[in-house]
């Protein structure tokens, strides 16, 4: 051991022991509200930190996406494979205002539309709306075979199908 090196045998760890809070105990629960435009307005709750010096709630939430089920939002189980993403653009005491944000199909529908012996034909394109909003729209589609076709497969030729 070297010479006026203090190896701390006696004395413990540094710092001492750390006291364990609960996270869940600074948290607070928020009420996800739908836009109008759907027959359920309750979407669910979410989690999110006090607000706290210069860390505020509401700022937590804003921006925060949420993905719901369709079937959930209107009620109607065919609508099952749409997955709806909300948006939190607003806080109104302890609820969130969502808005439209994005849709999509659930990976199962997705696997279950693509088969052998056909084309998958994706395209997509940016439109802007009269309001001012920007969507992207994606298309997929299929070939199928004609009324009475003979041969197995239904292919698209590759000059009809752009990339």
């Amino acid at each position: 051991m070297a010479v006026g090196k203090n190896k701390r045998i006696s004395k413990g760890k540094k710092g001492g022991k750390k006291k364990i809070v609960d996270p869940f105990s600074k948290k607070d629960w928020y009420d996800v509200k739908a836009p109008s435009m759907f027959a359920v307005r309750n979407v669910g709750k979410t989690l999110v930190t006090r607000t706290q010096g210069t860390k505020i709630a509401s700022e937590g939430l804003k921006g925060r996406v949420f993905e719901v089920s369709l079937a959930d939002l209107q009620k109607n189980e065919e609508d099952a494979y749409r997955k709806m993403r909300l948006r939190v653009e607003d806080v109104q005491g302890r609820n969130c205002l969502t808005n439209f944000w994005g849709m999509d199909f659930t990976t199962d529908k997705l696997r279950s539309m693509v088969r052998k012996w056909q084309t998958l034909i994706e395209a997509h394109v940016d439109v802007k709306t009269s309001d001012g909003f920007t969507l992207r729209m994606f298309c997929i589609a299929f070939t199928k075979k004609r009324q009475g076709q003979i041969k197995r497969t239904a292919y698209a030729q590759s000059s009809q199908v752009r990339v």
